[in-house]
């Protein structure tokens, strides 16, 4: 027979704390009683705990930092916190430091009963997710993503690791990257990759179609809404929704989709009914929140709602071990799609490959591969087939005047230096150099005219 959850109630309202007990043990839970966030504490380093329920203002310690003792303690203890002062800073301050959710006083016993559940839901898989784990490991399923680089290893394992969870995870990385691929692989190896995966781009769609294309819409919600329509959220269910470029998605509509994160619930568009989701959500965005929140354009508590494990996508140039892999997936892509008997690369043209900084990324490497295919005459595309008609697409050498040895270095590492808009890891990367090196020779120009 399976022991009934253990559950530790903290309270230092005797009162409230008594009634919590009898409520959680008539629901057949094992109730433990802590007066104050210190015994809390305490409790926990005694004793394992399946969930921990516990108000917020305590006089001897706060719920927020016994939450922060607690988790250095035991990090996977699921916590809920319990405050009459509710605020979107406390709300805010309690996910960002751990807790598994919090509830407003007077509390909804419903509501608690449901989280209840959810929490021990939540304990049941990652039990499963330990197991599915280990299955996962390397072998997680990817077909799509290519690199082998220790940049795009260290991510893909991550993916592993986090892909049989139910976090809500959010991606960040520049365009092209491959953040939609990243997306498709944590589904696809979750306990959720059966059903559905659902995308929406938030920049695509205008902000009034955006609210009925996440939310559904009522018939005569609008001009033109003559049937009802069920939102993408609710498509989702039991999957996955990618949310793309969500950075750019209004504060109106933000503020809707964080509550139905939340309450994991939607209101169609025109309606009252609320209508119950089960939906892991995956968002992705190529700008910088963390900046957007201070300018005010992004919700903080939206942010750390996403932003439960973020993953960051390195760009092609922190990559380049992996262009030779991907110029070769894309080559033999799109010669079978257009008919071309193309073999490979030249030298050159792999160099050339190799020495571009791609600020398109991956996107950008497929259309110059693609291109070259389409217009290419050879059996193996030359460094030639990656110039576009009006000049080069790629960096060229540098045009050097004659002189010392010293000068032509100088003026290489200046001009290099100049061509990257004064980044000095790329013009490092250029010149095949350390960054450490390329300091120590502007070091010695300093105050030398060009």
């Amino acid at each position: 027979m399976t022991a009934a959850p253990s559950i530790l109630v903290v309270d230092d309202d005797a009162a409230h704390r008594t009634m919590l007990a009898t409520l959680l043990g008539s629901w057949g839970y094992r109730i433990t009683e802590a007066g104050d966030g210190g015994q809390a504490v305490e409790a926990v380093r005694q004793q394992v705990f399946d969930l921990i329920l516990m108000d917020v203002r305590m006089i001897q310690m706060s719920g927020i930092e016994a939450l922060e003792r607690i988790k250095t303690i035991n990090p996977a203890i699921s916590v809920v916190l319990m405050t009459a002062y509710a605020s979107v800073e406390t709300a805010v301050e309690a996910i960002r430091k751990g807790a598994y959710d919090y509830l407003t006083k007077p509390l909804d016993f419903d509501k608690l009963r449901l989280t209840m559940q959810r929490a021990m839901e939540h304990l049941r898989l990652q039990a499963e997710n330990r197991q599915l784990k280990a299955d996962l490991g390397r072998n997680l399923n990817r077909p799509h993503i290519i690199g082998h680089s220790p940049a795009m290893g260290a991510l893909l394992e991550t993916v592993a690791q986090v892909a049989p969870t139910e976090a809500t995870v959010l991606i960040t990385g520049e365009s092209g990257t491959g953040k939609e691929l990243i997306a498709a692989a944590i589904h696809d190896n979750s306990l959720r990759r059966h059903g559905p995966l659902v995308k929406i781009n938030c920049a695509a769609i205008t902000e009034t179609l955006l609210e009925s294309e996440l939310f559904g819409h009522e018939k005569g919600a609008f001009t033109g809404a003559d049937r009802r329509k069920e939102g993408r959220i609710v498509q989702a269910h039991g999957g996955s929704m990618f949310l793309d470029e969500v950075g750019e998605m209004p504060l109106t509509m933000q503020v809707k989709l964080l509550r139905a994160i939340q309450e994991r619930e939607v209101v169609r568009v025109g309606g009252q009914e609320s209508v119950a989701v089960d939906v892991r959500i995956i968002a992705a965005t190529n700008r910088d929140l963390t900046r957007m929140i201070a300018d005010g354009t992004f919700r903080q508590d939206l942010y750390y709602r996403l932003n439960v494990v973020g993953l960051h996508i390195p760009p092609l140039r922190e990559r380049t071990a992996d262009i030779p892999l991907l110029a070769v997936h894309f080559l033999t892509r799109f010669a079978d799609k257009n008919r071309k008997a193309i073999q490979g690369f030249t030298p050159a043209a792999m160099d050339r490959l190799i020495r571009h900084s791609w600020p398109g990324n991956v996107r950008e490497l497929a259309n110059a591969v693609e291109r070259a295919v389409v217009l290419g005459r050879g059996a193996y595309l030359d460094e030639a087939d990656f110039l576009e008609p009006t000049g080069p697409a790629m960096e060229a050498p540098v045009a050097l005047p004659e002189g010392p040895l010293s000068e032509l270095e100088r003026q290489a590492i200046l001009r290099t230096l100049e061509a990257t808009g004064g980044n000095k890891s790329e013009a490092a990367r250029r010149l095949g150099i350390t960054r450490k090196t390329l300091h120590q020779k502007l070091k010695q120009y300093d105050g030398q005219t060009p």
